[in-house]
């Protein structure tokens, strides 16, 4: 089937899946360990996005500064093993591959990370909540869809700022589904939507023990869900997958 494959779209989650550990929650893990634990209170009453917005607003004003927040972000878990396959991927000619991240981080974690890794060429579109420093140092951040516009329609779980599963259908249609092949990278269960988009010669490589795969035991069959499934724990389980592409 490899030898057929001549164009393959690879889509990343970005926390759990890229890095090795959640930016949203790292961040105040570091630098304001009381603001994590308050986050861990609230997390079932207030929307996540939000959450982390009012948190970082929070850590401002405690003086937390923008240098503190790149620099946790810069020594964030990160694997090696990651950052070899998709340099690897890459640079092949064939299959020729496209990179698109999908993230419910935010477009300020997600770019200094790869750019301290070296991968700030690899992804086409990384697409994620907006966020951006003002003047004063605050990290303003705020949901991919605002409340007051048009909300998405899903019915499969996907927060509010975002469904995964439309966003992957918005850039298939951009790029005219051009790809013989997806695969999918992801850990969380809103990863659950977008891959119930895909056709049976895609891939889902899944991180073992955490919210997609349990929802790929309870939900997949019921759903429909026709891709191939890989099951990987640590970034060298990954590796492997990607090295039989």
């Amino acid at each position: 089937m490899a030898t057929s494959i001549e164009k393959q779209l690879i889509v990343f989650d970005f926390d759990w899946s890229l890095a090795d550990q959640d930016s949203d929650r790292w961040i105040f893990e570091v630098l304001a360990p009381e603001l994590r634990r308050k986050m861990k209170n609230l997390k079932e009453e207030v929307q996540w996005t939000d959450l982390v917005a009012m948190s970082l607003r929070e850590l401002h004003s405690k003086g937390g500064t923008r240098e503190q927040i790149e620099g946790a972000l810069k020594i964030m878990p990160f694997h090696p093993a990651m950052i070899r396959s998709v340099l690897e991927v890459k640079a092949k000619l064939k299959p020729n591959t496209t990179f698109l991240c999908l993230s419910n981080a935010n477009s300020v974690f997600i770019s200094t990370i790869l750019k301290e890794k070296g991968l700030d060429s690899l992804f086409d579109e990384v697409i994620t909540n907006p966020a951006e420093w003002d003047p004063s140092g605050l990290l303003k951040l705020r949901r991919r869809i605002d409340p007051s516009e048009e909300q998405h329609k899903c019915t499969v779980g996907c927060s509010p700022n975002m469904c995964k599963g439309e966003e992957l259908e918005s850039f298939l249609e951009r790029n005219s589904r051009q790809f013989d092949r997806v695969v999918y990278v992801g850990d969380g269960s809103n990863d659950f939507c977008p891959i119930l988009r895909l056709r049976n010669e895609d891939m889902v490589f899944c991180r073992r023990h955490r919210g997609l795969e349990h929802r790929i035991a309870n939900e997949g069959e019921k759903q429909g869900l026709k891709c191939q499934i890989k099951y990987w724990a640590g970034a060298w389980e990954a590796e492997e997958l990607f090295k039989q592409l």
